[in-house]
């Protein structure tokens, strides 16, 4: 058979050309998909493919770091203001186990390649034909994604984010050393209960900073990054565990740890530490409380460097403050132990054991249950529902399972309770305030300003907070007349006293005694008595007088201001108190040291705020009185219940039908005041032998006094002795005013008498009982 040489030749080379044109059209297409790939990057990289971060961003991410409050040691945090817990650590304040444990998990490779590893990346087409899932993202690749999250995802853009990716990657790479990477990755990632960055995450798991974490617990710590909730230890402690060894495995694996410490590690438990510090827990809440409003309105004032304001929750700040743990922590000892005991007795009284307090016929207490219901949130959330108030007040009486406050060991306990009979569960407790400060200094060491924060968020020690302060005004009163003149030992009456806007004479109690000395009258609490000498001075001179010692409150300028009818805070006694033991300096207390910024720059730095008020003879004069009123007079109970033959002067204060009860008591080292009532006046002791400043407020500063006293670290001495000034005179010669009812034309001060309108007499001239 004859073959056509020339057709299969030219078949040939048809198929020859064909081969090289699929080449040619392959290598375009490969170099066109290069050429789209690289202006693609460069795209990315410049920005025209949405927002690509700059370096300096990429150095400085802009993540929320919570705000740092510092107890007065400068190194133990109170707790932390946040939207995420998140601060951040130093590459060498990480422990190696801590980046081993990191590398063996999640990029073993991590100091040979450039961003990228290209196995890792290779191998992901295999995974996905054998169905296997595998993390091929490095840990710069992690930390690029955690930076600048996805917003969106889908499909079709999935492509295009990973690339973004890449280059946020490669230009980490190329700008940051290795450790500056794995520093900010660990700074950055998510463990679980909101807590960011391994500093919080060790702090609040294990109660370590990073560098003190041990093997295992690195384990557990790195071991959830892979999921935070699946694996955190708290929650999902088996799991965790698994996962930990896991973790011990992969260090194996990579050489970072031998098979012997690691089966070692992986037969015993790795027990939590936990110490998550939130808005009610950890040490001083009420405190965190009060520094959170005063911190931000200090910000509003002040600018950043590149003009814009500082955020609490955002800016890392750190701010240190005044408060001494171990004070703090014996203060809330304190509160607790008295309040268990009084509570107790508080709810055994008639009226409040059998719930008749409650009944209709009691209208103050019906109107308080009334307002308080639709206050709660149950009842709004009824009425937004669009129910009647009928309707809201039924669904308020239907028993639910609910959780309520108790003095047990967890304040708190279990119960099935209507949403009435609770709001009248919650309103019998007895509520209290304490406050310890330096008094020359005006450094404030203690603050609790309620029995639990959880459940009560109220602050009982601020400024917003006032209360009749009862006979803890009367210091004051006596300290202006001795400051003007009177002597301690000369001679005051305990008649009732006239006053040219009242129609009869004011008898507030104390008249048995008849005419006695001043010093006398203090420690006894003779109400008489203060009527008469604040009858000498004269009531507008006195408030002027209180207004300069640090009390900022309104002072109702009639005969009871004497009996302490005005509302004043803790937070402004404690104030005024600190003259006494500070030779006649009065120094206002604060809690702030400084506020700095995330870097450590200084925003503002707290100086204590001083003036001399009275002279040292007449604050002495005070300090012999008032210890007068401990050894023999109203609060003699320190003696001769709780024992304390310590210096102590101080003034106990009870209000009309026990609704407040005061104690303000110092040493020559340390002044602390107590408040103890309930939040409505209407609910109080019945015997004033149980409601009266030295029963339900005095025993809170005993107990605290005698803790600070047994920790010797605190360099508080138990036998101090208040100092008595060179050329001190008891009872030299002062002035003993003149007993006759006209005795308020013939002052001594020459000070002429306030003229009140007697409507004013009427809404603030209550007689206050006293002990």
């Amino acid at each position: 058979m004859a073959i056509d040489i020339k057709k299969t030749g030219t078949k040939t080379i048809t198929t020859k050309s064909r081969a090289k044109a699929s080449v040619r059209i392959l290598w375009r297409s490969f170099v066109f998909l290069l050429i789209l790939f690289i202006i693609l990057i460069f795209a990315i990289d410049h920005g025209m493919m949405g927002y690509m971060p700059s370096m300096t961003e990429l150095e400085n991410p802009q993540s929320a770091l919570s705000s740092d409050v510092y107890a007065g040691d400068g190194a133990t945090i109170l707790g932390r203001y946040y939207v995420q817990d998140r601060s951040n650590c130093k590459f060498i304040d990480i422990s190696p186990t801590v980046i081993n444990a990191l590398l063996a998990t999640e990029d073993a490779r991590f100091f040979e390649h450039s961003g990228i590893d290209p196995i890792a990346t290779v191998a992901i087409p295999v995974y996905v034909l054998l169905h296997k899932k595998r993390g091929s993202s490095t840990i710069t690749q992690q930390l690029a994604k955690n930076l600048f999250p996805r917003n969106s995802e889908s499909i079709f853009t999935l492509p295009f984010l990973k690339l973004k990716e890449w280059v946020l990657a490669v230009k980490l790479e190329r700008n940051l050393t290795k450790n500056e990477i794995i520093t900010l990755y660990l700074n950055t990632v998510p463990f679980g209960d909101n807590v960011f960055g391994i500093r919080n995450a060790s702090l609040t798991f294990y109660n370590k900073i990073p560098s003190k974490v041990a093997v295992d617990e690195a384990a557990v710590l790195i071991g959830m990054l892979k999921g935070n909730t699946m694996y955190n230890p708290r929650r999902n402690p088996t799991r965790a565990k698994n996962r930990r060894n896991t973790v011990l495995d992969l260090m194996v694996k990579h050489n970072f740890l031998t098979p012997e410490i690691s089966a070692e590690l992986q037969a015993k438990e790795t027990p939590l530490n936990y110490h998550k510090i939130d808005y009610h827990d950890g040490i001083a809440p009420y405190f965190r409380q009060v520094l959170e409003q005063q911190v931000k309105t200090i910000l509003k004032d002040i600018k950043k460097p590149d003009g814009n304001d500082y955020n609490l929750y955002q800016d890392g700040l750190k701010i240190y403050t005044t408060i001494d743990v171990k004070m703090q922590r014996y203060a809330e000892e304190a509160m607790q132990e008295h309040l268990t005991v009084l509570q107790k007795q508080f709810m055994a009284q008639p009226g409040y054991v059998d719930g008749a307090i409650w009944t209709k016929a009691n209208a103050n207490v019906q109107n308080i249950l009334n307002t308080s219901i639709k206050a709660s949130d149950r009842y709004q959330a009824f009425r937004d529902l669009g129910m009647t108030e009928k309707q809201a007040m039924a669904e308020m009486k239907i028993p639910v399972k609910t959780h309520v406050f108790a003095w047990n060991k967890e304040h708190s306990k279990d119960t099935t309770i209507s949403p009435i009979d609770s709001i009248r569960y919650m309103k019998t407790f007895l509520q209290s305030g304490f406050m310890a400060m330096d008094p020359f200094t005006g450094e404030v060491r203690a603050w609790v300003g309620g029995i639990d924060h959880s459940y009560f968020q109220f602050d009982h020690v601020n400024t917003n907070t006032k209360r009749q302060v009862g006979s803890t005004i009367k210091p004051l009163l006596y300290c202006f007349a001795v400051d003007n003149g009177f002597s301690p030992c000369g001679i005051v009456s305990t008649s009732p006293q006239t006053f040219p806007t009242l129609k009869k004479p004011y008898d507030a109690g104390g008249s048995e005694e008849g005419d006695v000395p001043m010093k006398y009258a203090l420690a006894k609490s003779l109400n008489n008595a203060a009527l008469y000498i604040l009858k000498q001075v004269g009531i507008d001179a006195f408030a002027d007088f209180a207004h300069k010692c640090g009390i900022g409150s309104r002072l109702d300028k009639v005969p009871a201001i004497a009996l302490g009818v005005s509302d004043i805070s803790l937070f402004e006694m404690m104030g005024a108190y600190t003259m006494f033991p500070g030779g006649g300096m009065n120094t206002q207390p604060y809690y702030m040291i400084r506020i700095e910024d995330k870097n450590g720059m200084l925003i503002k730095n707290f100086a204590p705020v001083q003036k001399d008020i009275i002279n040292p003879n007449t604050a002495f004069k005070m300090v012999k009185m008032m210890r007068g009123v401990v050894d023999m007079g109203t609060a003699h109970r320190i003696r001769f219940r709780y024992n304390m033959t310590n210096d102590i002067a101080g003034k106990t204060g009870t209000t009309n039908k026990q609704a407040d009860a005061w104690f303000m008591g110092y040493t020559p080292q340390l002044l602390a005041g107590a408040w103890v009532g309930c939040d409505d006046r209407e609910f109080s002791f019945k015997r004033q032998e149980l409601g009266q400043g030295a029963a339900a407020a005095l025993p809170i500063w005993a107990f605290f006094m005698r803790r600070v006293y047994a920790d010797k670290t605190l360099n508080i001495n138990p036998n101090a002795r208040f100092v008595q000034p060179e050329g001190f005179d008891d009872c030299g010669a002062g002035t003993e005013a003149p007993l006759s009812d006209s005795a308020g034309s013939k002052t001594i001060l020459k000070l002429k008498q306030s003229h009140i309108p007697e409507e004013d007499i009427e809404n603030g001239g209550r007689i206050l009982e006293d002990e």
